[in-house]
């Protein structure tokens, strides 16, 4: 992937937005277990950040996928995991099967607001008895009439307890596993709807996560995105940006943990001299920034097939189980080198040995990427 001196200024944009409006406010979210989104996605949607590569009628900026591998890294260097996941929740992960599928009507009242950051979105996928097993969902719509009658239960909504409306996939008929399931835009002020509780957790601190219930919400069946029934298949699209996204925003964030921890080192004298010049830690981490440099343009790769047009499952998926493993690895190194000073609650290394952990279970566990890959390369049925 080639980068020019636009991705080099937009880079630049990016970084300096995180420094001047985020950074300094990540303690004081992270104490109080939410950041203000409508706030926060309205001055990120004044600068294009929220539709980069949706159509300039929307509001979008109509730019190609390299920005978001640019935006994905630079929102990596966040000084905290929720924040950016719950951005990425809005640019990647709520909006694109809408932004691909959705009628003119959906787009205009649900879209164009979302990218400019006036309205925050969620994706209501999870339950609690489907979580890998998205064919395995029990939350019904039922028509009667032009609206769906929705009920049910979803768990682990990132961006719940602050979303405006939902890409909801609800069953909508009774064939089963994956077959009479769709997706649809169900605005939170709707009547039946309710936010169960807000949920704590062991890391992600700052982005609120939500169990969502739902009673005879009634919505117009207008509000389902592209073809009925067929939103599994289109969720099972969306589920690609969202680890692809996910990748891009781990190399950021390894990227700044390794940046950090030599930092540290270089002023963290034991035995008469900075620990930076022992030559185990140095090594060790020279094999951590080796193997985040192969992921990095494993990414890369990805992001160039994915411009080119390209099905980019493949890439996805083996990124999603090694990414966020390398991550693991590079938290549980930084924190040991930090001592017990890494061990603290209130410090950075602390923070993200916690909210580094989810990657490898949210958007598709290391196991279901495993068996992906099995099932592709016929290694398994």
């Amino acid at each position: 992937m080639e980068f020019t001196e636009d991705h080099a200024m937009f880079r630049k944009t990016v970084r300096d937005v995180v420094e001047r409006e985020i950074n300094p406010h990540v303690d004081e979210w992270e104490a109080a277990g939410i950041f203000p989104a409508h706030d926060l996605f309205a001055k990120l949607g004044a600068l294009g950040l929220l539709g980069l590569e949706y159509d300039e009628a929307y509001g979008g900026q109509g730019a190609d996928h390299s920005y978001t591998v640019i935006l994905g890294e630079e929102l990596g260097r966040i000084h905290c995991g929720g924040v950016p996941m719950a951005i990425s929740v809005q640019t990647d992960m709520a909006t694109p099967s809408l932004a691909r599928f959705g009628s003119e009507g959906l787009k205009q009242r649900y879209l164009v607001p979302a990218i400019r950051g006036e309205a925050v979105a969620a994706i209501a996928v999870t339950e609690p008895d489907a979580g890998s097993d998205v064919a395995a969902l029990r939350t019904r719509a039922v028509r009667d009439g032009d609206d769906w009658i929705i009920n049910g239960t979803k768990l682990y909504i990132t961006n719940g307890t602050q979303a405006d409306w939902l890409c909801l996939l609800a069953r909508t008929s009774d064939e089963g596993g994956s077959r009479g399931i769709s997706q649809i835009i169900v605005p939170t002020d709707t009547p039946g709807f309710r936010v169960s509780r807000s949920l704590k957790k062991m890391g992600m601190w700052s982005s609120d996560t939500a169990e969502l219930s739902f009673d005879d919400v009634r919505v117009p069946v207008a509000n389902t995105i592209g073809e009925e029934g067929r939103g599994f298949q289109q969720q099972m699209a969306q589920f690609q940006n969202e680890r692809m996204i996910a990748n891009y925003l781990a190399v950021g964030s390894m990227e700044l943990a390794i940046e950090r921890t030599v930092a540290y080192l270089r002023e963290r004298v034991v035995f008469g001299r900075p620990l930076a010049e022992s030559q185990h830690i140095q090594f060790k981490l020279a094999e951590l920034v080796a193997e985040l440099d192969v992921v990095r343009h494993y990414n890369y790769a990805c992001a160039d097939a994915y411009l080119r047009g390209e099905d980019t499952t493949r890439f996805a998926t083996i990124a999603k189980l090694v990414v966020p493993q390398l991550a693991r690895r590079i938290a549980d190194t930084c924190l040991q080198f930090h001592g017990g000073i890494g061990y603290m609650d209130e410090t950075w290394a602390s923070r993200y040995f916690r909210d580094s952990r989810l990657w490898s279970i949210g958007g598709g566990a290391d196991e279901v990427m495993l068996r992906t890959i099995a099932r592709m390369d016929g290694i398994g049925s």
